[in-house]
């Protein structure tokens, strides 16, 4: 399972930048709105220097990592929700991702031109977020207008469960609040997440992109500082990214890219961290297959049991799951061969009930 993540933010304020450097694509990054028409996708390796190791070991003909797709999305401007700029289409779009990746600008610049004329993160970040609050706000009344009247007439016992759903989620709305900031209960949250795919009931990562300058040292940057506080108030991250720097770094060979960001004072990419962030804010974790014909890196939600992460292969895996002989990768590294680990006494049989842990090595038995 990919993880889709939207790249959002007001016109000009880098996201196609950083979507370039991502996927080492060329989209088209011009200096005026719009010019990301339709959402461009990409497909990202995510960084994972166990499979570097594991390969290494065992020599398989391919190494295949877990990936993100990011999708860039064009700029939202005031009035989407209502169908200004690209309105519509560009909040649909939204709705197919998993999480948030909301860019706000945090340098200055005078060749480049801002569509609200001046660098305000804080205002930025309102307008991006009030504009998908008005347009799940919009969501939900119509919802409610429909299943209230056969909950208040018909007394209908899913109609009344659903209102009790409804009726806060709308109530945080209409105080400005993302319907994440909403506590329901695990199956409530399920529903809402299934049936309305609501913008703000997905989680959001905020990338401040800063300067070169202040690349190395963005505490210092009194913008960085104003979106890492919002940030903490919505118990979201806050990444300062350089997408400049970033876009140099995408088009480096493997050695030049870490001398460039030692050079910096980093010990890896501001596209990595994002990466990696999002993978925290979905709660996900990685299981690998490995064998002289590839090692790989499979993603699962945690919490998943060991059928469920066999299905994540292939769904005739699942269906006739019979065990998961299982190991760890820091066995492996210590004894270099599945024959070894096997001898120390280290591979397990794990059946149903296993919840598998982040880094396991798996092999699955099953049977059609």
């Amino acid at each position: 399972m990919a993880l889709k993540a939207g790249i959002v933010g007001l016109p000009n304020v880098g996201k196609s930048t950083l979507f370039n450097a991502i996927t080492n694509s060329h989209v088209e990054a011009a200096n005026y709105p719009f010019a990301t028409i339709n959402p461009n996708t990409g497909v990202v390796a995510v960084p994972d220097p166990r499979l570097e190791v594991l390969s290494d070991i065992f020599k398989p003909r391919k190494t295949i990592y877990a990936t993100c797709e990011f999708y860039d999305i064009a700029g939202l401007v005031k009035g989407a929700s209502k169908g200004e700029g690209l309105g519509n289409q560009f909040l649909a779009h939204i709705r197919e991702c998993d999480a948030i990746v909301e860019v706000v600008r945090c340098f200055e610049s005078s060749e480049i031109i801002h569509v609200e004329n001046t660098v305000d993160p804080a205002r930025d970040i309102d307008i991006i977020n009030l504009e998908l609050v008005f347009a799940d706000l919009d969501t939900l009344t119509k919802r409610l207008d429909k299943v209230g009247t056969k909950a208040r007439v018909q007394k209908d016992k899913d109609s009344i469960a659903e209102v009790e759903i409804l009726e806060p989620l709308i109530a945080a709305l209409q105080a400005g609040k993302p319907a994440r900031s909403v506590r329901l209960s695990k199956e409530q949250a399920a529903f809402a997440k299934t049936t309305y795919h609501l913008l703000t009931q997905k989680p959001i990562i905020y990338v401040a992109n800063v300067s070169e300058e202040d690349y190395a040292n963005p505490e210092a940057d009194k913008h960085f500082q104003t979106v890492k506080r919002i940030a903490s108030q919505e118990g979201a991250e806050a990444i300062p990214v350089s997408c400049e720097i970033e876009s140099q770094l995408s088009g480096l060979p493997k050695e030049e890219k870490k001398e460039f960001l030692e050079s910096l004072g980093a010990t890896e990419s501001g596209l990595d961290k994002v990466v990696k962030a999002a993978f925290r804010l979905l709660n996900l974790s990685t299981f690998f297959t490995c064998g002289a014909d590839e090692c790989r890196a499979w993603t699962f939600p945690k919490g998943y049991l060991a059928p469920q992460c066999a299905g994540v292969i292939h769904s005739d895996f699942e269906r006739g799951f019979i065990k998961a002989e299982v190991y760890t990768y820091d066995d492996i590294v210590k004894y270099r061969t599945e024959l070894a680990v096997r001898e120390a006494g280290k591979m397990r049989v794990e059946g149903k009930d296993y919840a598998p842990q982040e880094g396991d090595i798996m092999f699955f038995r099953f049977n059609v």
